[in-house]
Parts: structure tokens; C-alpha cells; sequence
């Protein structure tokens, strides 16, 4: 990630070590070494009195507009619900003590239907949880238009790194969304519950029939089927190694719209945007090539 060599992120790192420290100590806890895959926070399993747990500490980022009390907010609220459990917390140390979780759908490998079924149990919890007393949503604030800015942003600054068409295409959609945005509709969404970022129960309890519970929720306010975008945003290689890209998209959208008992338009569209979107934001970061992969089978995507 860009931002882990601005100053801010140096000092961070620099002030690690004494904050586990701290924290092993007034948590009383002993902790392991650090779990590797995560960019934008350490994550490392702890023995504590109880018995075995994982702590969190939030990297300082610019790159997460929900911010991480907003992260932890939501998590407290939910309780167990579709979410990892917190166990502790300390906002002005971005700390988390959290359930220790098994392996994540993601590294699993699990056969892509089965990954929609399973998020979409899994979503059905996690989208039980009311909005705090605070939360609201404008059209300003909706997904579907500071989406709408950060592709039109990006595009200019990065010299149109993909097609205009596929541009438009996106544009055109978050139009329609911020045309359907209704307060009324809008739920606590977890904002990126792909595949990694829900994980295994150790053991079967409440809030986690499907045998899965996410962790690193956003917890904004949008209608459902944003969630459900998110997903549909991934599976650019196999999509791409389809013999019929569009039709296989439309499978898993159909699929997506049966199991959550949503509609199709919506899913489709935020998928979507999420998908030149982020191809546009790897592109920004430093990711050129994986940025592609979004715009190519964006491209397959248009004849809908």
C-alpha cells in the first residue's frame, strides 16, 4: 500500500512494539507471532487467562472513509451476530481483542457457488443489526455517488487507464442507485464482505449459522444489495477463463438475487460499479496490472 511509507505510518510502526507492550499488560495477555496476509493492520493470535483470542491494531489510514471506531462500533452492536465477538477495546489505541477464528471461505478454496450461498447465510445475520441512534444517510453520503466521484476523479488523474465506455457504463449505474436511494431502505451493510473477510467459528454458536462470521466491517448505511454488489465484484479469473464471461455473471447474480431474496437490477449494478471502481483505485495505488484484470472483465460485462 502507498500510505505504509508516508510518516504518519513510519511513526506507527516505530511505536508498535511499546503498544504491545502496553497492551500485553493491562490486557493480560500473551501474544504470539503476528498472522501474516493483513496490509492495513498487525493481526496476531494471544493466550489470555480465558484462553485463546486475537488481537487487532488498526494501522492509521486515509484509504477507509468509516474509520475504525465506526469498525468497532458496529462489531460491539452486532454482538456476535454475523461478526466476530470482541472480547476488549480501546478506540484512542485502534485496539481489538477479538474471538480466535478458524480460516477464512477465501483460503478454504471452496467452490464459487458455495461461496455465494454461504455469504449470503452469513449476510442475513450480519444485516439484523439495527443503525446506532447517530447513523444517517443523504444522498450527498450514498455510496452510489461518492462512488460516482471517485471513478470520474480517477479516471481523469490516472489518464484514463480503461474504456470510456466501461466508464459510463459505471456512471450510468450509480445513477440509477442514487435515482432509488431511500432512507427507508437503507440497512447497516458490512461494505466489503468478500470472501476473506468472513471466517470460520471454531465451534457452532448463535450468530453464526452458516458456520462463518465476517470481521473489518465498514458499517454505513446503504440498501442490501450493496453488500451483494461487493461480491459480485470478484471472480475476474474465472469469469475471464469462461467460455461465455456474461452468462456466467448472470448465474452468479441470479444466484446471488435467490438466496438473499433480493432483486437482480440492483445486484448487477452495484457489482458493477464496484468492479471498475476497484480497478480504478488498484491502479492508483500501485496495482496497475490487477487493476486491469477489473477493467477486462468489465468489458464482458457491458452486453447485459
Amino acid at each position: 500500500m502507498a500510505e505504509q511509507s508516508s510518516p504518519q505510518t513510519r511513526q506507527w510502526l516505530k511505536d508498535l512494539p511499546g503498544l504491545l507492550a502496553e497492551l500485553e499488560q493491562e490486557w493480560e495477555l500473551s501474544i504470539g507471532q503476528p498472522l501474516s496476509g493483513g496490509s492495513s493492520a498487525y493481526v496476531a493470535p494471544v493466550q489470555t487467562a480465558s484462553g485463546n483470542a486475537v488481537i487487532k491494531i488498526a494501522m492509521p489510514s486515509r484509504h477507509r472513509p468509516y474509520g475504525f471506531q465506526q469498525e468497532i462500533d458496529t462489531l460491539l452492536r452486532a454482538d456476535g451476530h454475523g461478526y466476530v465477538r470482541v472480547f476488549k477495546f480501546d478506540y484512542e489505541r485502534h485496539a481489538l481483542l477479538l474471538e480466535q477464528l478458524g480460516l477464512s471461505m477465501q483460503e478454504r478454496k471452496l467452490e464459487s457457488k458455495q461461496v455465494i450461498q454461504l455469504l449470503c447465510k452469513t449476510l442475513q445475520q450480519a444485516w439484523l443489526l439495527p443503525p446506532s441512534a447517530d447513523q444517517t444517510m443523504n444522498a450527498l453520503e450514498y455510496k452510489a455517488q461518492t462512488l460516482a466521484q471517485l471513478i470520474s476523479e480517477l479516471w481523469d488523474k490516472l489518464e484514463r487507464p480503461c474504456s470510456q465506455t466501461i466508464v459510463s457504463g459505471a456512471l450510468e449505474f450509480a445513477r440509477r442507485r442514487l435515482d432509488a436511494f431511500d432512507p427507508q431502505l437503507c440497512i447497516v451493510v458490512h461494505g466489503d464482505p468478500h470472501s476473506a473477510n468472513a471466517l470460520l467459528v471454531r465451534a457452532p454458536r448463535a450468530g453464526a449459522e452458516s458456520g462463518y462470521v465476517f470481521v473489518d466491517p465498514e458499517g454505513f448505511l446503504c440498501e442490501p444489495a450493496y453488500d451483494l454488489g461487493v461480491v459480485m465484484r470478484d471472480w475476474n479469473e474465472e469469469l475471464l477463463a469462461a467460455a461465455d464471461p456474461l452468462a456466467l455473471a448472470h448465474e452468479y447474480c441470479q444466484l446471488l438475487a435467490r438466496e438473499s431474496g433480493l432483486d437482480e437490477a440492483p445486484i448487477w449494478e452495484w457489482g458493477f460499479i464496484e468492479r471498475v471502481a476497484s480497478g480504478l483505485y488498484l491502479c492508483a495505488y500501485g496495482s496497475s496490472e490487477h487493476g486491469q484484470l477489473f477493467f477486462k472483465t468489465a468489458q464482458h460485462l457491458l452486453d447485459t
